[in-house]
């Protein structure tokens, strides 16, 4: 049963067709008085900007609300019953195996996608040149193909090792939490309540992972296209006489030593948008279909990063055979 976006109750029908398939009504979520959906309008283009900045509502749609039809109103505006109530509960345990089946293949085409997104942004740190335009002709050669697909192979091992560490860890916290509201005590105090949790599936953890990875994966791919300036910055020289307070804070030489960790020539902004930003929105993802605080999510993902850590260690001296691949894929591999 599909879930409202604002408030996760759960509720029968996200939208009413009224005779044309253009001419629908918004269902009203009872308790929160909001549009139960209001992604059922928007374009792929708008889920998939939305999703880049984490919006939470955008979340619950694709994994809780994604693929229910509407309820249809016949010429005398009666709601038309397709079935009796137990073929009804017949039908929603049938659409609920499909969904589930749909969700699987989701994730495989997806994790396929992204897993070669993030193994040629790897590659591209490799050396072969600083445009990128030059290292997609090189892979007309033999020796340029290769390392990406060592590259390939060691990302989908260590993407995999990611998710199952994931999974099976979320598992064990729902699990807990599920002993505790027996006994009256529960990680979240708004779970009772909640539809997420009575929609929750497996399938839902690896493919919420895999949501929150396109802000980690877009911001590298922009800085994979654009990569910034390896030469020293150039500071002006400022004097206490150029501009008051401020300019001899800035002039100060602790000032200065603190500002250089932020040089284009000292700071590794993709190790910071993989693991740092990158960690913050599966963290992000995972609150959202656990229904749990931040602490446990904290905890999932930090045990999922020692998983993904102790495999690519694993896998590194395959995938480098001697030569710089396996440095690149270990420098944004480990967190």
């Amino acid at each position: 049963m599909p879930i409202c976006t604002t408030c996760t109750y759960k509720i029968p029908y996200l939208y009413t067709v009224y005779q044309s398939a253009h001419n629908l009504r918004l269902e009203q979520c009872p308790k929160c008085l909001n549009f139960a959906d209001p992604y059922v309008e928007h374009d792929i283009l708008t889920l998939l900007l939305d999703l880049i900045l984490l919006k939470r509502g955008v979340f619950r749609h694709l994994l809780f609300n994604r693929g229910y039809g509407p309820r249809h109103v016949s010429k005398s505006s009666e709601p038309v019953e397709d079935s009796e109530e137990l073929d009804e509960r017949q039908q929603s345990h049938a659409t609920e195996i499909i969904r589930e089946k749909d969700r699987w293949k989701m994730i495989f085409r997806l994790g396929i996608i992204l897993v070669f997104v993030d193994a040629f942004i790897r590659w591209s740190h490799i050396g072969l040149s600083s445009n990128i335009k030059d290292n997609i002709s090189t892979l007309r050669t033999k020796e340029h193909i290769e390392p990406l697909l060592r590259i390939f192979a060691g990302c989908m091992i260590e993407t995999i090792a990611f998710h199952i560490g994931v999974t099976l860890t979320s598992a064990m916290l729902l699990k807990v939490a599920g002993l505790w509201s027996t006994e009256g005590k529960t990680l979240n105090s708004e779970s009772l309540s909640s539809g997420v949790r009575e929609e929750l599936r497996l399938s839902h953890v690896p493919l919420t992972l895999l949501y929150s990875s396109l802000t980690k994966l877009f911001l590298l791919l922009c800085l994979a296209l654009w990569k910034p300036s390896s030469a020293p910055t150039r500071r002006h020289s400022l004097t206490s006489s150029e501009g008051g307070i401020m300019n001899s804070f800035l002039a100060h030489d602790a000032t200065r030593k603190a500002l250089e960790i932020f040089d284009d020539d000292k700071l590794d902004r993709e190790w910071v948008v993989r693991n740092v930003l990158g960690g913050m929105a599966a963290g992000f993802g995972l609150r959202v279909v656990l229904d749990m605080q931040p602490v446990f999510t904290t905890v999932i993902i930090i045990i999922g990063w020692a998983v993904k850590t102790f495999v690519a260690n694993l896998v590194s001296t395959w995938v480098s055979k001697g030569d710089a691949t396996g440095d690149v894929f270990l420098a944004y591999s480990i967190p």
